[in-house]
């Protein structure tokens, strides 16, 4: 896995902290909703789960989550890409 090269704080394009969108995407099974805000809590103590917006497939068997999170570094984000993107309940992060 190719990670991206290390970027100085001033040529970041995020200013920290902002509110950063993530969307999730998986399997529309019992407990992915559950699942996705624990591993936004972990990473954002303060995420609110009642902020998540839902998207179901058109055939209704995945559910796309997009996630709001207060991001407060580059490295807090890499992070919570890496553990979502591991999720076995996860299919696609973006």
């Amino acid at each position: 896995m190719n990670m991206p090269p290390n970027i100085p704080p001033e040529q970041s394009l995020i200013e920290y902290p902002s509110q950063f969108p993530i969307k999730v995407m998986g399997a529309h099974v019992e407990g992915f909703i559950e699942a996705i805000t624990h591993v936004a809590l972990q990473f954002d103590p303060g995420f609110d789960a009642s902020t998540i917006e839902q998207r179901p497939s058109k055939g209704g068997n995945y559910l796309g989550l997009t996630i709001t999170i207060t991001a407060t570094s580059r490295e807090q984000l890499d992070e919570i890409y890496r553990t979502l993107t591991t999720h076995p309940m996860v299919k696609v992060v973006l």
